[in-house]
């Protein structure tokens, strides 16, 4: 299938395809809102296609930050993925158990790391299961593996750039969250945020770049969804949501349609929305 792209993302045939290739690596980068109240780590246990390893957003993070899963430093990334057998020369694919939720966070955290032969499975294990293909229950057999990592500073942004950007009108800030968040009509899950969105910015909900099956859209509708949520594209963009879990997503898909000049706001909202210090709008872009 001419979609299938081992750097951004491949179809469930594609992977059944490559199932068995030697450096393939396959990842379950499954997270979910504390407020689901789904053990991610234990539904892998129970099933996950052939292979997989699991991939703990929350602790493969910088642990040393009060805000959530922050990008890992570069030694504990190199740690944890030379412990899982991921390393230079394999070809990564993750999934999540959503269908396309996390999955674009572990594949943005690659990308922070200079690794690039990483690919999103196209409708993550609820698409591969309703095809009745193979899972298992059994760990995978791990061999430490050498990695190579070269930091890409410009794919992440800090609350100062942030502040900067959302000041000068230079960059396009987009954000993942629901629209009712967004224009400060609903509450915040995480407790003590204030409500609204970062001045500027434009509101392109998480789950509107996805088909009703839970698939990506094609970049030609990509592309329709950022044009009609008001953002130009020629500019440089920054993706922001809650956590910046959904934040990866919508780089992965400014990503799909050819729009190279992204980074995600690592401390989102949940950072933004602490501090009064920052501005805060409300109602529509």
């Amino acid at each position: 299938m001419a979609m299938d792209d081992p750097k951004t993302l491949v179809s469930t045939d594609w992977l059944e395809a490559h199932l068995r290739d030697p450096d393939l690596r396959i990842l379950d980068g499954s997270w979910f809102l504390p407020q689901m109240g789904i053990d991610a780590k234990a539904a892998y246990d129970e099933a996950h296609i052939p292979g997989a390893r699991f991939f703990d957003i929350d602790e493969i993070s910088d642990t040393r930050s009060e805000l959530p899963h922050m990008a890992p430093p570069v030694e504990k990334f190199i740690s944890r993925m030379r412990a899982m057998g991921v390393g230079d020369g394999h070809q990564v694919v993750v999934y999540d158990q959503k269908g396309i939720f996390s999955a674009p966070r572990v594949w943005w955290t690659f990308r922070l790391m200079g690794k690039t032969d990483i690919a999103v499975l196209d409708g993550g294990l609820p698409k591969w299961i309703a095809e009745g293909r193979e899972v298992e229950d059994m760990p995978p057999v791990l061999r430490d593996r050498h990695i190579t990592v070269q930091r890409q500073a410009s794919l992440v942004k800090d609350v100062t750039q942030v502040a900067h950007a959302s000041k000068l009108g230079d960059h396009e800030i987009i954000d993942a969250r629901a629209h009712g968040r967004f224009i400060g009509a609903d509450p915040e899950p995480r407790p003590g945020l204030r409500q609204g969105h970062i001045p500027g910015s434009k509101n392109v909900p998480w789950d509107s770049v996805l088909t009703d099956a839970g698939t990506m859209k094609s970049p030609e509708a990509l592309r329709a969804v950022f044009e009609a949520a008001g953002v130009d594209l020629s500019k440089p963009a920054i993706t922001t949501c809650g956590s910046g879990v959904s934040a990866a997503l919508l780089a992965f898909a400014l990503e799909r349609i050819g729009h190279r000049d992204h980074a995600v706001y690592d401390g989102a909202w949940a950072e933004w929305g602490m501090f009064n210090d920052l501005r805060v709008a409300t109602g529509e872009a």
